[in-house]
Order: C-alpha cells, then sequence, then structure tokens
C-alpha cells in the first residue's frame, strides 16, 4: 500500500517569529518520488519533518490519503525515515537494526523472514551478524534503509541519506535506490541539496529557497524552462551564464540585447518570445545562457537563429570526456549577492499612494522600473559601460562554454562564438523569466 500526501498552505515558524516553511503547497502522487532540493537551510527538511510528524505544522493542513492529518503521531502516519547519519544503535547487529521496528510493531512476531527477504533485497546477508561499528559508510546506509524497507511503510521519507559519503559511492546507492523504490512502488520523499541526485532520482523536483516553493516540475522541465534566475543558476552545471543586459527594440530597426561591449541581434521575423521583450525596451535584463548554447565555430557555419560574438579565452578546464572554456567577452556579469543563500533579502513593501489618478501612479511605476536599478543585480562601483564584477567575486571570463577535448586553444586566443538564440532565457529586473514567455503573462493589475 503507498499513500498520497498533500500540503496546503502549510507553514512552520519558531520562536521569535522565524518563518521558515512559507505557504508551501504540494501534492505528491501515490508511488511518486519526489526530491526536495534546495540550499542548507532553505526548509526542505523541516517540511520533511512535518511530513513525518516529528515537527508540528503551524499553519495550513497535512492530507493524507485526502484525510486530515496534522494531529496523527509519528506511529501512526505509517511512514519510515531514512536518516543523513545512519541513526543505527551500537549495540544491535545488522539483523536486529532492521528488526527493531518490527519487534516494536508486532512484539510476539518473529521478524526474521521479512529480515532476511530485505537483506537478500540490499545485498547485505553477510553483514547481518556485524555491529555498526564494524561495517563501512555505505554498509551502515544499507542497513539503515533495511530498516525502513523492511516495515513496509506507505511512505519512505530520506532526509539527505547519502551526503556522508564518498562520491563513487554516492553514485552506486543512488542508483540502487532508484532501483529499490521503483521496485517497491512506495511514494518517496527525498530531501537534497545535491542537484546531480535530484535530477537523477525525482519524478519531480521541488525547488526551495527561504522555505518558499520556487518551482515544481519533472527534472527536464525544471532545467529546460526554469521559473526565475535563481533555479535557473542552482540548476546544471556549470552554472548558466549570467549577463547583464539592456534591451533596444527601436521601431525602424532589429532588436538587440547589449552585453556592454557586445550584442545579441535577434532574428527577424521575431519569434512569440521576442516579441514580448518588446515591452522591457531600455530596461536592464538578466541574459541567462547555458554552456550547450554556445558553440565554437566560424561565422559562416552559423545556423538559422545563431549569432555572433567574440570571446578571448581567459582559462580552461579540462573535464576528460569535455573542456569548459572561460571567455572573456566583454560583457558584464549578473553578481546576484544572494543567489546562494537560503534566505534571500527582503525586499522593503511599498506603500501604495492613494493620491492622483491610475494614469499617474502607473507612470510613476513605469517610470521607477525604467530608472531602478536591477533589485537582484549588485551593482559594481563603476557602472559604466564596459563595467565588470571585480576579479575576485567571479571565476575568470564572463561566459563559460562546453566543447569537445579534441579542440585546441590557448591563453588570449581570440575565437568565434555561435549564440543559439533558441536556447536563450532572459529574466527581468526582478528575476522571474520572461522569454521563453511564463506559461501565465502578469496582470497590469498586480
Amino acid at each position: 500500500m503507498t499513500r498520497a500526501i498533500s500540503l496546503h498552505d502549510v507553514s512552520k515558524t519558531y520562536l521569535k517569529g522565524v518563518r521558515v516553511v512559507d505557504r508551501l503547497s504540494l501534492d505528491i502522487s501515490p508511488g511518486e518520488f519526489l526530491v526536495l532540493l534546495g540550499p542548507s537551510g532553505c526548509g526542505k527538511s523541516t517540511v520533511l519533518r512535518m511530513i513525518a510528524g516529528l515537527e508540528e505544522i503551524t499553519e495550513g493542513q497535512l492530507l493524507l490519503d485526502g484525510e486530515y492529518g496534522n494531529d496523527l503521531p509519528p506511529s501512526g502516519r505509517d511512514m519510515a525515515m531514512v536518516f543523513q547519519n545512519f541513526a543505527l544503535y551500537p549495540n544491535m547487529t545488522g539483523r536486529d537494526n532492521i528488526g527493531f521496528p518490527l519487534r516494536i510493531e508486532s512484539p510476539g512476531a518473529d521478524p526474521g523472514r521479512r529480515v532476511d527477504a530485505t537483506a537478500r533485497m540490499l545485498g547485505i546477508e553477510d553483514l547481518l551478524d556485524r555491529f555498526p561499528s564494524q561495517l563501512s559508510g555505505g554498509e551502515r546506509q544499507r542497513v539503515a534503509m533495511g530498516r525502513a524497507i523492511a516495515r513496509h511503510p506507505s511512505a519512505f521519507l530520506m532526509d539527505e541519506p547519502l551526503s556522508n559519503l564518498d562520491a563513487k559511492l554516492r553514485n552506486h546507492l543512488r542508483a540502487e535506490i532508484s532501483k529499490l523504490t521503483r521496485e517497491l512502488g512506495v511514494t518517496t520523499v527525498y530531501v537534497t541539496h545535491d542537484q546531480a541526485e535530484a535530477m537523477s532520482l525525482g519524478d519531480r523536483v521541488a525547488v526551495l529557497r527561504g522555505g518558499v516553493l520556487q518551482q515544481v516540475d519533472t527534472p527536464r522541465a525544471v532545467y529546460a524552462l526554469p521559473r526565475n534566475v535563481f533555479v535557473a543558476a542552482f540548476i546544471g552545471t556549470p552554472r548558466i551564464n549570467l549577463l547583464r543586459g539592456l534591451v533596444r527594440a527601436p521601431l525602424d530597426g532589429a532588436m538587440t540585447i547589449s552585453l556592454g561591449k557586445q550584442f545579441l541581434r535577434l532574428p527577424e521575423p521575431l519569434s512569440l518570445d521576442h516579441q514580448l521583450l518588446r515591452v522591457q525596451q531600455g530596461r536592464e535584463v538578466i541574459v541567462g545562457l547555458r554552456s550547450e548554447a554556445v558553440r565554437i565555430a566560424e561565422p559562416a557555419a552559423a545556423r538559422p537563429g545563431e549569432v555572433v560574438l567574440t570571446g578571448l579565452v581567459e582559462h580552461m578546464e579540462f573535464q576528460g570526456h569535455e573542456v569548459l572554456v572561460h571567455f572573456n567577452t566583454g560583457s558584464r556579469p549578473a553578481v546576484v549577492p544572494d543567489l546562494e543563500a537560503p534566505r534571500p533579502a527582503r525586499r522593503p513593501v511599498r506603500r501604495r499612494r492613494r493620491e492622483g489618478t491610475v494614469l499617474t501612479r502607473l507612470k510613476e511605476r513605469a517610470d521607477a522600473l525604467r530608472a531602478g536599478p536591477v533589485v537582484m543585480l549588485e551593482h559594481p562601483a563603476d557602472t559604466g559601460p564596459g563595467a565588470v564584477a571585480a576579479p575576485e567575486s567571479r571565476l575568470p571570463g564572463d561566459l563559460v562554454v562546453r566543447t569537445t577535448p579534441d579542440i585546441r586553444l590557448q591563453h588570449g586566443m581570440q575565437v568565434p562564438l555561435l549564440v543559439d538564440l533558441a536556447r536563450l532565457f532572459v529574466f527581468d529586473q526582478h528575476g522571474e523569466r520572461i522569454c521563453p514567455a511564463p506559461d501565465r503573462l502578469p496582470d497590469l493589475e498586480e
């Protein structure tokens, strides 16, 4: 038996008014593998503990199979939790650790058969008579997983179970977890800050920041259509290139996005996504280009929808199967100072002005947006046309391009680059995606 889990406007507030989860709504289908992803301190473990009943819900509702579950004790929720630190009893063997919850549930029954079946499933039959101190980290985590599996719960709750293991073992156990949960068909909620785990394991990924749900979708959709600049930068390796741009949309000429010393000329006729950029005329925006959206090639090899930039080689990272090349294009990197912070800086709340006509207020709002700084960007001291971030605050270059290892480049070489505008992301002054166009266009009254 598996379980549907629903969270409706759930919030968690600690003493002194510290809100770590803010009006979170999520629907998890029976048998689904959902990953809660975000930086440390963003509230994802708190969400997991509220589902498990280890934390009280301050506001909102938890529904288990459609029934109100806020007040259910942890023992009444039929869920099994796998912790980051294994949480094995040091004075019990692997067999006793796996069988312990079964003995608690049914004191008179013999758990031996279920323990043996679980051990065979995990391939740990030879570890059952060892104590935790005699096991490696990976072996301890297998025993901890066996303790959860043996219960035949309606849901698995996993709180960063692989973060204490080395990289090779993490990859191996990640594949095992994926295989096991799909074979068992049990609803699984998995917490991690590792995007590789999230993308490879989850049926869907829910990205959290500051206790607020940023986006929930399939791994492919979260990568291809991030809702905002935070999701775009948090998902993907290497990190997406974020550049400060200025939209120029003259009535009698081609639309361009200035990047400082160079610009991107949007091909005509304009696509629907690019037509919507006219609203940003004269405004500063954030341009996002993933490393695979740019390739090294001569202008003559440009395909339809590709435009030319020129880059100066500043640094190369050899990865074996690929090379990451850092170029200086004279662009201005978009430095988002609190991008990695679990809690974004609070924006000042503007009070509505009651005086004046609606038209006057709309004009004032438009002028403020046009003249004001990009809210999510940190402006360097020099904000002139060629200004860039201080070298110590960023990696070499302003554009990272992924290419094949057989390419021959040298430091200081000037190279032609082709940018695929079909893979262009544009975010507004608040970091919300405006290109490709969002599913729902904003209302003028919002």
